[in-house]
């Protein structure tokens, strides 16, 4: 398979991406934790793959979510910024007893973040396979999976089910490992995760994730064992490094990023990844589609809020021409 048909082109159907719908509110001070009364802004729409499908949709790509909100303001508003986007937002749950869930974001002086989650013990964890879920999945041509939602059971159950379907009708999957701390020390949740590196046919990691997902250390050796799992693309973002594109067949692109200012990073491997997906799926070559994503996730940094910065085609297209690159 050469690179230009490692992934179901997009008339096949959507890509589908499963999990946390969340609302995140950020605390405009730089320090420690909540610990003490201090500024916050938001509610921001926000949840690793709502990020990811809104990014998707805003670059044309077909593009739909699975996930639950709650009857609530925070349900509504990102239920509303995903159909705004272009995203099909037909199989997301209203749950009418459990609220949208949350997470609160502040920064540290040396850029990590503390956050505190009310996530899975939150209408985000009411996910299972409905009749909507069902349809959707039935039409779709490609599942993209996020890493944080390998521990959550309702998820896995529609993620293991979807990518059989999927792939059975001549779609694709890809796996973004987006490693958190959930994902360490928990034997389930890591055969999950190796079922999927095994099922994928686009890796999108970051740093120490491709060797985490290979099981072998070093670069070279981990691309090797990938491709012989059967992975047909990696794309490799290294932050302010770039990102670099391998295929099967021994193809390496690599690409600088955008210099920008960074005002919030939250998302940017996200927007990343949904606008490379989503050009890929549109029959874009690999080099643009690198330069694409490089620019999505560099826009996105320069805006506070997770997808605040999501661009369009159009956008992404004026940025190109008007944003610097690093040396």
């Amino acid at each position: 398979m050469t690179s230009e048909g490692a992934l179901a082109r997009d008339a096949l159907g959507p890509t589908v991406c499963v999990g946390e719908i969340l609302v995140e509110i950020v605390a405009t001070t730089i320090g420690e934790g909540f610990l003490e009364p201090q500024p916050l802004v938001g509610p921001f729409p926000s949840g690793a793959p709502a990020i990811f499908i809104d990014q998707c949709a805003r670059m044309g790509g077909s593009a739909a979510m699975v996930g639950a909100v709650g009857d609530d303001d925070f349900g509504r508003l990102n239920i509303a910024r995903l159909a705004r986007a272009g995203a099909d937002v037909s199989a997301i749950i209203v749950d009418r007893e459990r609220p949208t869930g949350s997470a609160f974001v502040r920064y540290r002086p040396d850029g990590a973040r503390d956050f505190v989650y009310n996530m899975w013990t939150s209408a985000a964890g009411c996910l299972g396979w409905t009749d909507a879920v069902a349809a959707l999945i039935g039409r779709a041509g490609h599942l993209h999976v996020m890493g944080t939602v390998l521990a959550e059971p309702g998820a896995w159950e529609i993620i293991e089910r979807a990518a059989g379907i999927i792939k059975d009708r001549g779609g694709s999957v890809s796996l973004d490992p987006n490693l958190r701390k959930e994902l360490r020390g928990d034997g389930e949740t890591d055969r999950r995760f190796a079922r999927m590196v095994a099922m994928s046919d686009l890796l999108l990691p970051s740093g120490e994730e491709l060797e985490r997902a290979a099981g072998v250390a070093g670069e070279a050796e981990a691309l090797r064992r990938l491709f012989a799992l059967g992975v047909r693309e990696v794309v490799l973002k290294r932050g302010a490094g770039g990102a670099s594109y391998f295929d099967r067949d021994g193809l390496r692109l690599d690409a600088p990023a955008f210099a920008v200012e960074e005002v919030d990073p939250t998302g940017a491997g996200d927007c990343f990844g949904g606008a490379y997906l989503a050009c890929r799926r549109l029959g874009m070559a690999p080099a643009a589609a690198l330069t694409y994503a490089c620019a999505a996730g560099a826009r996105n940094v320069t805006r506070r809020g997770p997808m605040e910065g999501a661009g369009t085609r159009a956008e992404l297209d004026r940025f190109i021409r008007e944003t610097g690159r690093r040396a």
